[in-house]
């Protein structure tokens, strides 16, 4: 029986429903998920909690788009994610939807115990809006005059509005960040927040009265209760409270919020803020993992490049594809996702060397010892060698999870693999069976061989459950039960009926497999004719008002205030101006001097942290950094 540990409590973000998931919103859950199941095997009490956020201008403006109320539009949409994590077999424990009785009731509660603790006022709000990102900002706060989350256009926004005074926090925050610097991994993301925190924080809107798709204001039913406070409350209010406080008790404080990167100032900013006010505790730690991006940038639902795990899965097998992610990428960085590394992955990792690894030793105990699992009799050369590795790593694969490095516990379990295939070859049982006389020995290196695959068995039970169950049928311990512990003991099998079955991973066609994903999900595809998801259409005469001018950037240098933004001075024929733009993370202010360049020459003035900036300059986003539009005709001159 496996010692227990504890409670262990882990969350995903809770989706937003505008459309299907694609595989980015995959990889975080499929995360979330092995180390749920892997503090479950290890001796843990585990909650895990996933959900959907359904409320916001957004989902209202989609729904009345389709025709729908916005109840049956979300309705539709998430049970397309529930049969998603479903077919991918997430052990999750909950599932909270913020459209649900049990969520809006405590959220309300919420939000009166913070107005009741004096950090909740009603006053007027203008600012920018950014509808996709339901977010207010200021202007100094905008790059290029757009949102600084995700770079759309933003309009002015005036209502009367209810208020959290963050402002209140902003010390507590940085002390926060300074005093438990594990508190936010990877280090990256909190250097980032804790500089954004520095800059000072403002007080935050949370009330809309412009739309009606969301939980009433408890003191003013004009007024919905702005996204993020009441999606941030899924977290405790799926736990029961403020008033079902038995799960709460047990479970919170969260061990690990798993969130992407886009999302962590949500996470780390807001909501211990509002825990703050609350009086509960602050979660262990928020981990902000790095996004999966095509060659050609950002999967977006919006730019039509995203892929389908459900097609993935049904090609491959749900074990296939949770290996791919979690063996390929490295957690908190961003990676590449190409068809041609992830079949390689298959081929090489589970057919060549697990695949390869169960069918070889299962025929050959059927082989030579009758399908009987033989005892240890005779011990030979590299037997020792083989028996410590596989001894050893469980210890390693903990140690390795318990820092969320998903790709590194499954390289040790690997090494392991490889040891036993590089076992066969050095003992060559085929040679050994040739000789009555070396059937003592034979039988010691068949008992090996299934030793090393039971204890496979258990390592990836976290990873590939299903891979795990067929790898234990086949060496005839379909009865027992997976044991964490039971990893770290040699020599506990004996007298068990081995039966061969169909190959757990078939050797691929590289080529062949490229070509019918090409097809699939490529540009000749079913689904190359995706609509694009579309700011309002405009008419040519709003186009023709835009007065483009070619420019060469004379001077450039960091803005004294923002880290992110860059002060270009352009000449543009007869007249150098000052242009302002958030591109301080793609370029160094040398490398743009002398740049030609094309300006948006009519825009309005603005002022940006303090400097006017008469102009917007025009790049082209790559997905890693942004890139100058240019040309080669004179300065001054417009473009068409």
């Amino acid at each position: 029986m496996t010692e227990k540990k504890g409670k262990y409590y882990i969350t995903t973000p809770i989706y937003y429903p505008s459309s299907n998931l694609h595989i980015g919103h995959t990889y975080c859950t499929v995360m979330a998920d092995a180390m749920a199941r892997f503090k479950r095997l290890s001796g843990y009490d585990v909650r895990f909690l996933t959900g959907t956020d359904e409320h916001g201008q957004k989902l209202q403006a989609a729904a009345e788009k389709a025709g729908m109320t916005p109840q049956a539009y979300v309705d539709n949409v998430v049970a397309g994610i529930k049969e998603l994590w479903k077919t991918m077999e997430i052990s999750y424990d909950d599932f909270i939807r913020t459209t649900e009785p049990r969520h809006k009731e405590r959220v309300q509660r919420i939000f009166m115990k913070m107005y009741e603790n004096g950090d909740i006022y009603q006053g007027e709000y203008e600012g920018m809006y950014c509808t996709p990102c339901e977010s207010f900002w200021t202007e100094s706060q905008l790059h290029d005059g757009n949102c600084p989350d995700c770079g759309r256009p933003v309009q002015k926004a005036k209502e009367d509005a209810y208020f959290f005074r963050l402002s209140r926090y902003e010390q507590k925050l940085i002390d926060l960040f300074e005093n438990n610097p594990e508190f936010l991994q990877p280090e990256s993301r909190r250097n980032e927040m804790l500089s954004f925190v520095r800059q000072g924080l403002e007080d935050l809107c949370i009330s809309r009265s412009t739309f009606n798709w969301g939980i009433p204001v408890p003191l003013n039913d004009k007024h919905v209760i702005y996204v993020w406070l009441d999606a941030l409350s899924n977290y405790i209010t799926a736990l029961g409270y403020p008033d079902e406080t038995e799960l709460y008790e047990t479970y919170w404080p969260a061990d690990v919020h798993l969130v992407g990167k886009e999302i962590v100032r949500f996470h780390t900013v807001i909501w211990p803020a509002m825990l703050m006010s609350m009086g509960a505790p602050l979660p262990k730690q928020v981990l902000g993992h790095g996004w999966l991006l095509l060659e050609g940038g950002k999967m977006s639902k919006s730019k039509g490049n995203v892929v389908d795990p459900v097609k993935l899965i049904e090609r491959y097998g749900i074990d296939a594809l949770k290996y791919f992610l979690l063996r390929e990428y490295t957690f908190g960085q961003d990676g590449i996702f190409t068809n041609e590394v992830m079949l390689n992955r298959m081929n090489y990792d589970l057919a060549n060397d697990l695949g390869n690894l169960v069918s070889r030793t299962v025929s050959m105990i059927e082989k030579y010892c009758g399908g009987t699992v033989p005892e240890s009799k005779v011990p030979g050369d590299h037997d020792e060698e083989l028996k410590a590795v596989a001894t050893a790593a469980a210890a390693k694969v903990e140690a390795h999870m318990d820092r969320f490095s998903f790709n590194l516990a499954l390289e040790e379990i690997w090494v392991l693999i490889r040891r036993t295939n590089k076992y066969i070859d050095e003992t060559s049982p085929w040679v050994l069976a040739k000789d009555p006389a070396n059937q003592e020995r034979l039988d010691t290196v068949m008992h090996n061989l299934a030793e090393s695959l039971r204890i496979v068995s258990i390592l990836i039970n976290p990873f590939m459950a299903a891979t795990s169950k067929e790898i234990r049928k086949q060496l005839g311990l379909w009865f027992a039960e997976v044991e964490w512990q039971d990893s770290f003991v040699f020599d506990a099998m004996g007298g068990e009926t081995v039966k061969k079955g169909d190959p757990i991973f078939p050797r691929l066609d590289i080529e062949k497999e490229l070509a019918e994903l090409e097809a699939m999900i490529g540009t000749g595809g079913e689904d190359a004719n995706i609509p694009l998801e579309l700011k309002p259409a405009i008419e040519y005469d709003d186009f023709a008002k835009i007065d483009f001018r070619v420019g060469t950037i004379l001077k450039a240098e960091k803005h004294p205030k923002a880290d992110k933004l860059l002060v270009f001075q352009v000449k543009m024929g007869t007249e150098t101006r000052q242009v302002i733009s958030g591109v301080a993370e793609s370029f160094k202010p040398e490398e743009a001097v002398g740049r030609q360049v094309v300006v948006v020459a009519n825009l309005k003035p603005r002022m940006l942290r303090g400097m006017e900036s008469k102009g917007m300059l025009l790049f082209a986003d790559n997905g890693e950094r942004c890139e100058f539009v240019t040309t080669t005709a004179p300065d001054g001159e417009t473009v068409s």
